[in-house]
C-alpha cells in the first residue's frame, strides 16, 4: 500500500501549464510538510516545491515565480499548479511527506510516492 501517491503527470508544451496532484492519507496529511521533488535524467533530485502543514510555501530557484503549492484539505492532497513550462521542467515529479526542514533536502521525506512523469515538447 502506497502512502502517497501522485497524478496528473503529461505531457506539456513550453509556456504551457499543469499540475500534480499528491494524496495521502488524512494521518499523514494533518501532521506532515508535503513537497515535491523532481528528477531528471543523469541529475540529482531536486526540490520543486513544499507546503507546511499550516500552509506555509517554498520553492526551488528554479521554479519559483512559476510554480504554485497548495493543500487541499477536503482531498488530503497537495496540488502543485506549474505554470510558463519550459523544457528543463522535464522529469519525474515525485511527492513526499515528512517535517518541513527533511521534506526540502532531496532524500529526506519519510514518505515517497512512485513519482509520475512531466515530458515538456512541442
Amino acid at each position: 500500500q502506497l502512502e502517497l501517491v501522485e497524478s496528473g503527470g503529461g505531457s506539456v508544451q513550453p509556456g504551457g501549464s499543469l499540475a500534480v496532484s499528491c494524496t495521502t492519507s488524512k494521518d499523514i496529511f494533518m501532521v506532515n510538510a508535503l513537497a515535491f521533488h523532481r528528477q531528471r535524467p543523469g541529475q540529482q533530485r531536486e526540490l520543486v516545491a513544499a507546503i507546511s502543514t499550516s500552509g506555509t510555501p517554498a520553492y526551488g530557484d528554479a521554479v519559483r515565480g512559476r510554480f504554485s503549492i497548495s493543500r487541499v484539505h477536503s482531498e488530503n492532497s497537495a496540488i502543485l499548479r506549474m505554470n510558463s513550462i519550459v523544457p528543463e521542467d522535464a522529469g519525474v515529479y515525485y511527492c513526499t511527506a515528512g517535517t518541513w526542514t527533511n521534506v526540502q533536502r532531496p532524500i529526506g521525506g519519510r514518505w515517497w510516492g512512485p513519482g509520475t512523469q512531466v515530458t515538456v515538447s512541442s
